[in-house]
């Protein structure tokens, strides 16, 4: 297959790289203020539909007959720059712009142009940058990226507080996360209620959650790609926060002014050392505590016109311990990732622009307890190696081709246990850790046909192989092994492969109005898997294995789109429908064996999702925000299940709405404020209570039979910039934010007490709900200099 893709893309390029008497203009988009590059900048010829949009690294290109023309260069947040050229031959041209220096900061969400959820072809994208993030109330006044992700329609949360996100139906380890190209596989701290993305090292995020480009895989619902900032390379800057619970602080300048910058942030919080003044030295709990980190740094170098090379890097762990004198116990939990890119941009010319990246990333967990003698320790984690080539063509007007390949080792450490008692040292041959390739290549067009109809259309060949060492063991009837398959280092086990086509079709009604449509398949080869509803370090990732199939997604989407007033206000309503195979739960009464290979207790079945979503943005004026509502249905079906009936997922929600406003009352004072409703949460809930050889046992439902009450909450927030003073470098920024203002008692999860003996007939059971989060003030100091 890849020789067919391969004759098919040589025997194309040439009709699309030779065009008569037309010529090339080229060039970046680029911060006049810091140097940074300017992703999705939309560079248009006055008077006519042509135009495009900058890509990853702010590179554009744009291909005319000789002629003079008016370039128009358009930013979210910057001000439009005009430029004259009189085009005789090929010439690069590089936009700086400006930010605008008005005061207001307008919560949008769109496209980076104005019109570009009406006029682009790619469906469910959503662009946010930071300057967006930071004006919605946060919780303890942590700017967090997923929690602004999580008011957008078609995502739902993973639960109260938490960083973890359901998009259409799919669950949490179906969003593919990236930052700097490198895939993030936890993405939270404090057990999930903070993401572990520090918002002064971020400088944009794009969400896709329908009609995913051919350049993203292994995933079934959606595409969250973050990017760093470069660091500044014209002057030396210091940003940071003081917050109630941590702090941050960030450095970035030019190293080689307007060729070499660098950025390096750090954030930490002090939970550890703000509880230690209340826990006495003569307290069995002396010695516990909880804390977590993250460090962000990057270093760029543009050593000609037409090559630049970026090395970047991201260090994260959480640390928990708890410590119990009177039981001589210790525990230690400690869980993290790192991530390092390597990033290399070549302009082979004004038409071609490649990227080669080299990544590794790595993700572990880990628990070790002490009692007395005994020790025992429970490692579980992931290691890649990747490798990615990819090429932007601009072969002419109306084109724009990407095409590249890419290849990862994976290294999986679902469960390894050990332990040791006195000198005497335990490892049990639990052949779990597991190996694996997957490679893909891909080629997507973005085609301007005419002034109403663009497609983006593209096609992904994907490719997972499990690989030795591993060991196959044959079992009875009593599950007692019998004989055993050996494969050595490197030798192949198992291997699949299969096609991704991606299609999505823009149909413009008018120049305020356009329908769309999209269809996609997606194939995931690595897997999540919890008891939980939320993604915990607990969480373990397993691979496409002999006995675990792919997971595999068909997605349907139509789309109608309109904005009014001058794109002041944009409108839009999705419909969607997705089905997916290979989904993967425990079997019924499933309890924790690291001794066993979890893959002998997995289940498969197959899901659905439908629903459809509204949106309405207001992006000018004083006042700005947004309106979403998504009704939707999620559902799931195991042979050996719930009687083999199909029932909901445990993140189905009927009906989840936000709303979300921002307001400058004046150059000083902006007040926010975001109100988010949900169904509740499918439960599966205890019906009946009996006694059973003196033992008080319990008869549950069927699998999410029941809802918990339904969810909603109101925050708000108040930012209040002092004027700067003459002479003085510094700027500041009070934030006052109040999470849950009226205390809602939202619930986390119901459980059962009971009162009294079942023997004299006293005994009471009663549900009982416990909820997390009251009323909860902060304030956070930002600086800049």
């Amino acid at each position: 297959m890849y020789k067919r893709f391969c004759t098919l893309f040589l025997i194309l390029l040439p009709g699309f790289i030779f065009s008569q008497n037309k010529f090339t203009i080229s060039g970046y988009v680029k911060d006049s203020l810091n140097g940074e590059n300017l992703i999705s900048a939309t560079v248009s010829v006055n008077g006519k539909s042509k135009g495009i949009t900058s890509n990853q690294y702010g590179f554009y290109s744009l291909t005319l007959v000789p002629g003079n023309y008016v370039l128009i260069c358009t930013f979210i947040g910057y001000q439009t720059k005009i430029a004259e050229i009189y085009l005789d031959g090929n010439k690069q041209f590089n936009f700086e712009i400006l930010p605008k220096t008005t005061t207001s900061k307008e919560i949008i969400i769109s496209s980076k142009r104005k019109d570009g959820n009406v006029k682009n072809a790619q469906m469910g994208k959503l662009d946010l940058s930071i300057e967006q993030i930071r004006s919605i109330p946060s919780f303890l006044g942590e700017i967090d990226v997923l929690k602004a992700i999580q008011l957008l329609p078609g995502v739902r949360n993973a639960g109260e507080g938490s960083a973890g996100i359901y998009v259409r139906g799919g669950g949490p380890d179906q969003n593919l996360i990236i930052l700097d190209d490198a895939v993030v596989y936890n993405t939270g701290h404090l057990f999930g209620f903070f993401s572990i993305f520090n918002a002064d090292a971020i400088k944009s995020a794009s969400l896709i959650k329908g009609g995913m480009p051919a350049q993203y895989g292994g995933r079934l619902s959606s595409v969250l790609d973050i990017s760093m900032k470069e660091g500044n390379n014209k002057n030396l800057q210091v940003d940071g926060g003081i917050g109630l619970i941590a702090s941050r602080f960030s450095l970035q300048g030019p190293l080689l002014k307007n060729k070499v910058s660098f950025i390096i942030s750090a954030r930490r919080t002090y939970i550890d050392a703000l509880a230690k003044p209340f826990i006495k030295k003569s307290s069995s709990f002396h010695g516990s505590g909880y804390y977590f980190y993250d460090l962000n740094a990057k270093v760029n170098y543009t050593f000609s016109q037409k090559d630049r090379i970026y090395l970047s890097g991201y260090f994260g762990k959480d640390k928990f311990d708890f410590v119990n004198g009177r039981q001589s116990l210790n525990v230690k939990i400690p869980w993290g990732n790192s991530t390092g890119t390597f990033r290399w941009n070549h302009v082979f010319n004004n038409r071609l622009f490649g990227n080669t990246a080299i990544v590794y990333n790595d993700y572990n967990f880990n628990f070790t307890a002490q009692q007395n003698n005994f020790e025992i320790n429970l490692l579980s984690g992931i290691r890649d190696l990747s490798v990615k080539q990819d090429f932007d063509l601009y072969p002419f007007s109306g084109h724009k081709l990407k095409f590249g390949a890419s290849y990862t080792y994976h290294t999986f450490t679902p469960s390894v246990v050990s332990g040791k008692q006195d000198s005497v040292e335990f490892k049990p041959k639990n052949a779990q850790i597991k190996y694996a390739h997957e490679a893909a290549i891909y080629l997507q067009d973005d085609w301007d046909i005419s002034d109403k109809i663009k497609i983006n259309a593209g096609l992904r060949w994907s490719l997972f192989q499990q690989i030795g060492a591993y060991k196959i063991y044959t079992t009875d009837a009593n599950g007692n092994r019998t004989d055993s398959t050996i494969f050595n280092k490197g030798e192949p086990v198992k291997n699949y492969n299969a096609p991704e086509p991606r299609f999505t079709l823009r149909y413009a009604i008018d120049d305020a109005t356009s329908v769309k449509v999209a269809v996609t398949k997606n194939l995931q080869y690595i897997h999540l898997v919890s008891n939980a509803g939320t993604t915990l370090p607990t969480d373990i990732w397993v691979p496409s294995t002999y006995k675990v199939k792919p997971q595999e997604s068909w997605l349907y989407a139509l789309g109608l789109f309109k904005n009014f007033k001058d794109n002041t206000y944009e409108t839009s309503v999705e419909l969607y429908y997705k089905s997916m195979k290979n989904q993967i739960e425990y079997k019924e009464g499933y309890v924790q064996n690291t001794l066993e290979d979890t893959e002998n207790f997995f289940t498969f079945g197959k899901g659905w999702s439908y629903g459809s979503e509204f949106f309405i943005n207001k992006t000018k004026g004083k006042l700005t925000g947004w309106i979403g509502y998504t009704l939707s249905w999620t559902w799931r079906k195991f042979p050996e299940l719930n009687l083999g009936e199909k029932y909901p997922a445990k993140y189905d929600r009927r009906n989840d709405m936000s709303v979300v406003a921002a307001y400058e009352l004046n150059k000083k004072w902006k007040l926010s404020a975001d109100f988010i409703f949900g169904s509740g949460n499918a439960a599966t809930l205890p019906q009946r209570f009996y006694i059973f050889d003196g033992v008080l046992s319990q008869e549950y439902s069927r699998i999410n039979e029941y809802r918990l009450p339904s969810y909603h909450r109101l925050d708000f927030s108040a930012m209040y910039s002092p004027n700067k003073k003459p002479n003085r470098k510094l700027k500041s920024q009070w934030v006052f934010s109040v999470y849950n203002v009226y205390s809602r008692k939202n619930p986390y999860f119901i459980y059962f007490d009971q009162e009294g003996n079942p023997y004299n007939n006293t005994l009471k059971i009663q549900a009982k709900q416990v909820s997390l989060f009251p009323v909860l003030p902060s304030v956070t100091w930002n600086f800049k200099f």
